[in-house]
């Protein structure tokens, strides 16, 4: 239950569909909650003055009061709240409140993505990028998409949801729209904003293929690294590691191109499995001056099979060795006896 006067302290209270613009996201005040680390500074009753922290019950314990519930106000909230209660006691409550050990933040990341689900972020997190360069400071949205494994080709960056719960112990939120297009071609920042402690973020999936997707490749939302597997007539079959969307012909070099003769260049087949459970399978021809292309050169994806089949040439080899293979310890006994004969 929310603390006696709460309400009085100015608690949100608001539709669970309320729409803003991702500007006034800039604005929001920081939330208490479990794991806070606190400083009450008391400006008179100096000796008062002391540090705590927010336990998982949303109580914190203070000289005077003992437990008192702190989570899911503002700092600015829970400063009156605290002082309302401190003035039964004392006839100058006058206190400065302020976050020493901001708890780490646990954010959904749902939708288009890799890897969804739940992720904790700290003031400290490291962030890689292609270029391998680090990126610390206060958890972003973008961050968390990184680490989510960045976006799928699917993902529809005009659409993607915030929702961020509002101050007080009713489960109410507040919701807008980001079009991280913007960020990326644009450097609008307000499309990235600082990410609260149970912010939901949600990366719909396009109605259409993105024009923008061979570009947004190269960007810090796609995925850093993936697997591959590359099979058939290629020097060195087996699941290679390779940067995110890496063309298919590039994939197809990673594993050492594909043998002299025994390649059919003209028959590569890729075969995805989609996130509903489905199977695909399209074929390419290898033309090393194809730039990246949905169409002729697609960029592979996480968990990809390529399959480099066999030229005529190759198959009409391997049906003439499987036929003559089992004669060819025949054939050898018959040489030998005919020398063991020929000594006689």
């Amino acid at each position: 239950m929310a603390p006696a006067g709460a309400s009085s302290l100015g608690v949100m209270q608001s539709p669970t569909s309320a729409e803003l613009s991702p500007e006034l996201l800039q604005d929001d005040a920081y939330i208490l909650g479990p794991g806070d680390g606190l400083s009450v500074r008391f400006l008179i009753e100096t000796e008062l003055s002391s540090t705590l922290q927010i336990l998982n019950d949303g109580t914190a314990s203070l000289p005077l009061l003992g437990s008192v519930r702190l989570t899911g106000l503002t700092l600015s909230q829970a400063s009156l709240w605290l002082q309302s209660l401190y003035a039964r006691q004392l006839l100058r409550p006058d206190l400065q409140l302020s976050v020493t050990t901001p708890r780490p933040l646990r954010v959904a990341v749902v939708g288009q993505v890799e890897r969804q689900g739940i992720y904790t972020l700290t003031t400290s997190e490291a962030s890689k990028t292609e270029a391998a360069v680090g990126i610390s400071g206060l958890p972003t949205l973008v961050d968390a998409i990184q680490k989510a494994g960045g976006i799928t080709d699917q993902a529809d960056l005009r659409q993607v949801v915030l929702q961020r719960r509002l101050p007080g112990d009713r489960a109410l939120f507040k919701r807008t729209r980001l079009n991280l297009l913007s960020l990326v071609f644009d450097g609008d920042l307000a499309q990235n904003p600082l990410l609260f402690d149970g912010d939901t973020i949600r990366v719909l999936k396009a109605e259409e293929p993105v024009p923008e997707a061979i570009e947004l490749s190269s960007t810090t939302l796609a995925p850093t690294t993936i697997s591959v597997n590359v099979v058939g007539e290629v020097k060195g079959p087996g699941t290679i590691s390779v940067p995110a969307n890496t063309p298919l012909i590039q994939g197809i070099l990673a594993a050492g191109g594909p043998t002299a003769w025994r390649a059919n260049t003209s028959d590569v087949e890729l075969v995805r499995i989609n996130r509903n459970g489905t199977a695909t399978r399209e074929r390419f021809r290898i033309n090393y001056s194809q730039g990246a292309s949905n169409a002729k050169n697609p960029p592979l994806r996480d968990r990809d099979t390529v399959i480099v089949n066999r030229s005529a040439l190759a198959k009409t080899s391997d049906a003439i060795g499987a036929i003559t293979s089992p004669l060819s310890g025949l054939v050898n006994a018959w040489t030998l006896l005919d020398l063991i004969n020929g000594d006689r």
